[in-house]
């Protein structure tokens, strides 16, 4: 049986108007594309980011012809400290404050644990985990100072589920979510919010850099609906939780699937 078709997008509301918002990994076709995307139809001012200065100036070129306003972009390797905090002070120079910061950084792959090296574990922590921590410490320095802000990292469902040849990106994700929950009771009583969302799959060209269509088909028949998620499904639920419609959200991990345990 074919999998049934996606809906379509729905209409934005306005859910993020002229809030100052910062996405990482935003380039290309991802869910951190879609996320800045939405995030733009929202009515949010948008700073993108990515490692990648030709695909970034490319997503900030099509998002501005989308929707009449090009986002500033800022190359930023999240692995590196001066880049991570170059990209929130860069945003502060032109915007004045952050408002929401999406941290959507990740990296895969796929090794078994009795091959698998050091280089290979420690790449993936390093963007994955430790990337989410150096965008939430940054985002935070200037959040507490305005005594309000949102911060929504991006975990995934092998955070609470085991898959084989994925212990290095599940033990980062499953960091990812617990890194969330601390940030959000250190942060809570500054009036600063801080939540993730866990999502199973949501296809997209770059995947099968690092899948086999076999296991990405495998992924697919374990969903619920019979499909993958749109990344704009998943984008969507990033909008609500940077928006003043989950104002009493913090320290949840919201899974974007059917497979939380």
């Amino acid at each position: 049986m074919n999998p049934p078709s996606p809906p379509e997008p729905p209409a934005a509301h306005g859910l993020l108007e002229e809030k100052v918002v910062v996405v990482t990994a935003a380039a290309g076709t991802g869910i951190g594309f879609a996320t800045a995307r939405r995030c733009a139809e929202e009515g949010a001012v948008v700073v993108l980011s990515d490692a990648h200065p030709r695909r970034l100036e490319e997503a900030a070129d099509q998002i501005g012809e989308e929707t009449g306003v090009r986002p500033l972009a800022v190359v930023c390797n999240v692995t590196d400290e001066r880049d991570v905090e170059g990209l929130y002070d860069r945003t502060v120079a032109e915007h004045g404050r952050i408002d929401v910061a999406v941290n959507n950084a990740g990296l895969g792959g796929t090794a078994l644990i009795v091959e698998m090296t050091d280089e290979q574990w420690g790449a993936v922590l390093d963007v994955t985990l430790t990337g989410t921590f150096r965008c939430t410490r940054a985002a935070l320095r200037h959040m507490l100072g305005a005594g309000s802000g949102v911060i929504v990292n991006n975990a995934s469902v092998l955070g609470w589920r085991a898959q084989a040849a994925q212990a290095h990106y599940a033990a980062a994700k499953a960091g990812v979510m617990a890194l969330t929950r601390c940030a959000a009771a250190e942060v809570a009583s500054a009036g600063v919010r801080v939540n993730a969302v866990s999502p199973s799959l949501a296809l997209h060209p770059f995947l099968n850099r690092v899948m086999s269509d076999e296991d990405l088909e495998e992924l697919r028949r374990r969903e619920l609906s019979g499909r993958s998620a749109e990344t704009w499904e998943v984008a969507n639920v990033i909008v609500f939780l940077a928006s003043d419609y989950s104002s009493y959200m913090s320290g949840e991990v919201v899974s974007v699937s059917s497979q939380h345990p």
